[in-house]
């Protein structure tokens, strides 16, 4: 009987840390709001969170308490069990309200990563005609990113392919970076009967796509487009990027959506006029400078003050797109919910398409990630250029 009830307990105390377990790793690193806008932190019996700045704390929240922070700065809340044992630190980046021009207009994006992404791997038929797999026991995996070989800077694949080749099958040093750490393994290249030395990994180095323009800041002359962040269609993963190329586009057809399958916009990247360049990918969307203000088709009369979230109403609401090139149109929507306390991802409110006009041309909602470049077409949700295995 006494053992019954000792696994009873077991159970429920494992239960206990894998909920608690769950609900940390569920509350983000980072968090971004503006001025005005409320931090919410989810919690439960014994989770204190202690919101700090310059290290001094200035609140403590608990049971799912909800705090409005009415000054902008740099905020982290520190989170504990019980007081005494610390957990994490939630960085809270807190932006002053600014004012803002909605855009709607389709442009052509352009990504670079920081070094060389790994998006799968394959074995090699060395020049003995056996099959040879060099990543084997290394630790790197798909969605690891090479930075380095041999202390070399790697920023693209051409730099991998001729780094990996001057080796002459010696062993090499590779730095990577998997979960956000920097690791170091050594691989053998293997060769080939064509004389070239590889490593078994399909990398890539950049992507492109197209995409809309969700607002242009007259203060800082810069853009957020897309409202989510890119990520890599094999690794599932956002893609860190080093630098990136706003550009102009033309759009060559509009493919309608069917129920279960989402609509897409096709368009060129290639040969058009340059708008700005990119400098962060984020879950919440891509931002950067413009430029080239004239290259946006921006109605400058539409200049509005950011409105928080505690602003927006459920409701008829309208929004802006492109569905022909240089044609910005406003089509009508329902905000149906708004997920006011969600600091965790860009899913902010629920809406649906009203407009009768835009469901004719697209069916509802459509993907914005379709590119065409020298007659090849990818139709994935966002397509990056051929990656070759090295």
């Amino acid at each position: 009987m006494k053992k019954a009830i000792y696994k009873i307990l077991l159970i429920v105390i494992l239960l206990i840390i894998y909920i608690y377990t769950i609900l940390i790793q569920s509350i983000p690193d980072n968090i971004v709001i503006f001025e005005g806008e409320s931090i919410s932190i989810k919690t439960m019996l014994g989770l204190k969170a202690h919101i700090t700045e310059k290290n001094k704390v200035i609140e403590t929240l608990s049971n799912n308490q909800i705090k409005t922070i009415n000054d902008s700065g740099k905020k982290t809340v520190k989170l504990s069990l019980f007081e005494n044992i610390f957990l994490k630190d939630v960085n809270v980046d807190v932006l002053p309200k600014t004012t803002v021009i909605p855009v709607g207009n389709i442009a052509g994006i352009k990504l670079y990563t920081s070094g060389v992404l790994v998006v799968g791997m394959s074995e090699i038929e060395g020049v003995d005609n056996k099959k040879y797999k060099p990543y084997e026991n290394t630790g790197i995996e798909e969605g690891d990113t090479i930075i380095s070989i041999n202390s070399n800077k790697i920023d693209s694949t051409e730099e991998l392919i001729e780094t990996v080749n001057l080796c002459n099958g010696k062993e090499i040093k590779i730095e990577y970076i998997h979960n956000e750490k920097t690791l170091e393994c050594s691989i053998k290249p293997v060769q080939t009967a064509s004389k070239e030395y590889k490593l078994g990994l399909w990398v890539r180095d950049s992507a492109a796509g197209v995409g809309t323009v969700t607002f242009y800041e007259p203060s800082t002359k810069s853009f957020g487009a897309l409202g989510h962040g890119i990520t890599d269609i094999d690794t599932e993963q956002l893609i860190d990027i080093s630098s990136g190329e706003f550009v102009t586009t033309k759009i060559l057809n509009v493919v309608k959506g069917e129920s279960g399958k989402p609509g897409r916009i096709q368009g060129t990247v290639d040969n058009q006029k340059n708008i700005g360049l990119i400098y962060k990918n984020t879950k919440f969307g891509i931002y950067g400078k413009v430029d080239n203000i004239t290259s946006l088709d921006i109605d400058k009369s539409k200049e509005m003050e950011l409105a928080l979230r505690e602003e927006i109403k459920q409701g008829k609401a309208k929004i802006m797109c492109s569905l022909e090139n240089d044609k910005i149109e406003e089509y009508e929507i329902e905000i149906e919910k708004i997920y006011k306390e969600n600091n965790y991802d860009n899913k902010s409110m629920l809406i649906k398409i009203t407009d009768e006009r835009l469901l004719e041309k697209t069916g509802g909602i459509i993907q914005r990630n379709e590119w065409i470049s020298n007659n090849s077409k990818w139709k994935i949700h966002w397509c990056s250029n051929t990656c070759t295995c090295k």
